[in-house]
């Protein structure tokens, strides 16, 4: 029996979790852990969305290197890392310069602790949807990797 995208209508495969023609799940699937099919490169594409946020030279390395960067799972993450990176290097720089004003100063030192755990805890979420085979967006910069994945 033919499954058809709740998405967009186009027909599935037999047992397809994913639409081949969107990308997306339908709901009888969406509790299922969707993971990437497909190797590239000789990395299956999960562990290759995970390395890319290792640090930002993976990502980087991902969208030069042939296979990698025709990808669009591999490519979303690694977008999504570097503006992750980008993003927290602003946050880093504006709390800098917040803490030499003399009474925010102070209130930055308490700050400080808690901005860098829930960034590690981001950065640990990023890390394990990517190995879920999942494309797990950040409010914002969630966003503008999409448009950049898909702009290849």
């Amino acid at each position: 029996m033919a499954q058809f995208c709740s998405s967009c209508g186009a027909q599935m495969p037999d047992g397809a979790v994913v639409c081949p023609a969107c990308g997306k799940g339908s709901p009888a699937t969406a509790a299922a852990v969707a993971t990437p099919a497909g190797t590239t490169g000789g990395l299956a594409d999960n562990v290759a969305g995970l390395l890319a946020y290792i640090t930002i030279i993976p990502a980087i390395i991902f969208l030069v290197i042939e296979p990698y960067n025709k990808n669009r799972f591999i490519r979303f993450h690694s977008f999504q890392n570097i503006f992750f990176c980008i993003a927290w290097i602003i946050l880093s720089i504006a709390l800098g310069i917040l803490g030499q004003i003399p009474v925010l100063g102070w209130m930055t030192l308490f700050l400080w602790p808690i901005i860098g755990l829930a960034g590690f805890i981001v950065w640990l979420v990023l890390m394990l949807k990517a190995y879920q085979g999942q494309m797990y967006k950040l409010p914002v910069i969630g966003d503008m990797a999409e448009k950049q994945a898909n702009a290849a």
